[in-house]
């Protein structure tokens, strides 16, 4: 069996977060190479995607990731009327985002294989409930996808945001043969020391660990799971199993692909060891 690397596309970096359902076509265009250049080293690829500007503003706007809160007021300027609109208008979405992505990989000859989680996830965090079976066979040709999205939830709660950041955990730990998690993140080169606007090179923390303070931009705003902190959390714990974690900018397609290929790479290393 061929070994497998999880790439996770971060939502910011695929979209443009400030214009609503909004892609970034070329940087998924340079991203999809990345996969077919992984195909060609046999390597198999398990993609997930976040939702950037298709799905954080409406579901922060209508507070999805709260669950159902009886009697909540329409939010100012919205054209739905309920939360249950805005749940399946923003799982509409997250299958229009999901289209881009295998748009731009079919153009480098990859067919998609895609699980939207609302269709097969019950609960949030990185015990939700829901089979990988779909996720085991392997082909040369093609993907397996899947993203971030507003899930059933057993209880009062009734739905959720599950993010990608914690189906990565799962992916990478329960699926044989993954020997690496790649964050691909935008804008910035890993984990800082300091906040990005002022950060110079010398401030990459090129090997982190849960001990060591860092500083990243988390658009609270508009972002309903936990940013860039979530993602060093969900990458320690998969480092902890044994499987090789590294957060690199998205932005420089030759960094994915290197980190995606095992090779030295700019970015930050993730461990779990204090």
């Amino acid at each position: 069996m061929r070994d497998r690397v999880v790439i996770k596309w971060g939502g910011g970096l695929i979209t443009d977060k400030s214009s609503l359902c909004t892609p970034n076509m070329t940087v998924l265009k340079q991203l999809a190479s990345t996969v077919e250049k992984c195909h060609d080293a046999g390597l198999e690829v398990i993609l997930v995607h976040g939702a950037g500007s298709f799905g954080h503003l409406r579901a922060k706007n209508w507070r999805l990731n709260e669950g159902y809160i009886p009697h909540i007021e329409s939010p100012e300027g919205s054209t739905l009327s309920s939360q249950k609109e805005a749940v399946d208008q923003v799982r509409l979405e997250m299958l229009q985002l999901n289209k881009h992505v295998c748009d731009a990989l079919e153009v480098f000859g990859i067919q998609s294989i895609v699980h939207p989680p609302h269709l097969w996830v019950t609960n949030t965090g990185i015990d939700f409930s829901g089979s990988l079976d779909e996720f085991m066979s392997l082909n040369d040709k093609t993907v397996h996808i899947t993203f971030g999205d507003v899930v059933n939830v057993e209880g009062e709660k009734q739905f959720g945001i599950l993010s990608g950041d914690d189906l990565v955990v799962r992916l990478s730990l329960e699926l044989e043969n993954v020997k690496r998690l790649v964050f691909a993140i935008g804008g910035v080169d890993g984990l800082l020391r300091i906040p990005p606007e002022h950060a110079t090179k010398e401030d990459l923390i090129e090997v982190w660990t849960p001990d060591i303070r860092f500083e990243g931009v988390h658009q609270s705003d508009i972002d309903v799971t936990g940013g860039i902190g979530l993602k060093a959390a969900r990458g320690a714990h998969v480092a902890a199993h044994g499987i090789n974690v590294v957060m690199v900018n998205g932005g420089k397609p030759e960094r994915v692909l290197a980190a995606m290929l095992g090779n030295p790479v700019r970015g930050t290393i993730v461990t779990h060891k204090q």
